[in-house]
């Protein structure tokens, strides 16, 4: 090997995240809906049969098949979760997506659902669906909360190795939770911080609400 091949070698090569092939990998969408003229949000409640988070109140969403596109993860999912054929899900546009520190990989998605009154929950996942007017978190911004993460080395971690020992200055990471309340609602979580980044998005073009 010489560093003429090297080059060859990485020449042109697009960069991804490093250790990717490792990380599990969601989609989720952010479904639109028009309710008496005005947008709306969609919301699911997971159902109380689920193992993961029962009950709470999320979009439709999971995990990407082997080689499956996110975007069209998302739009599957939605229609499985929702009873509903993908070609009722359109204008998907892509949001931020977030690589979290426990090994997954989240690619949020926003798109318009065209016919609410199609939608048959699958009773399995979905509790049931509701909707909020999109003026509603225009108007309310959430409560933040932080949370704190801290460095726990195993047990018998090489300390004698490192400059500073078990005095080492780890870095730490602060996270802001978002949480938002309407009609007995609370929605938290990923799906709090899917849609303030959502809300961030319309306030930087001006839409109004």
């Amino acid at each position: 090997m010489n560093i003429n091949q090297i080059s060859n070698t990485l020449l042109g090569r697009t960069p991804s995240i490093l250790g990717h092939e490792k990380f599990i990998k969601f989609a989720v969408l952010l479904p639109l809906v028009e309710v008496n003229g005005e947008v709306h949000i969609l919301f699911e409640v997971r159902s109380l049969k689920m193992r993961r988070q029962p009950g709470e109140v999320c979009f439709p969403g999971g995990k990407l098949e082997e080689g499956e596109d996110p975007q069209k993860a998302a739009v599957r999912e939605t229609s499985e979760e929702l009873g509903i054929k993908e070609s009722e899900i359109i204008d998907v546009f892509p949001l931020d997506y977030m690589v979290s520190a426990f090994g997954t990989i989240i690619y949020p998605f926003a798109g318009r659902i065209s016919n609410l009154n199609t939608i048959i929950p699958n009773e399995a996942e979905v509790g049931e669906v509701f909707t909020v007017p999109l003026s509603f978190f225009k108007k309310n911004q959430p409560d933040s909360y932080k949370i704190n993460f801290q460095v726990e080395p195993e047990d018998g971690f090489p300390f004698d190795l490192i400059i500073g020992g078990e005095n080492y200055n780890w870095q730490t990471r602060t996270m802001d939770e978002y949480f938002y309340s309407t009609n007995g609602k609370v929605i938290w979580g990923l799906t709090a911080r899917v849609l303030t980044h959502f809300i961030e998005l319309m306030e930087q073009h001006n839409l109004k609400g």
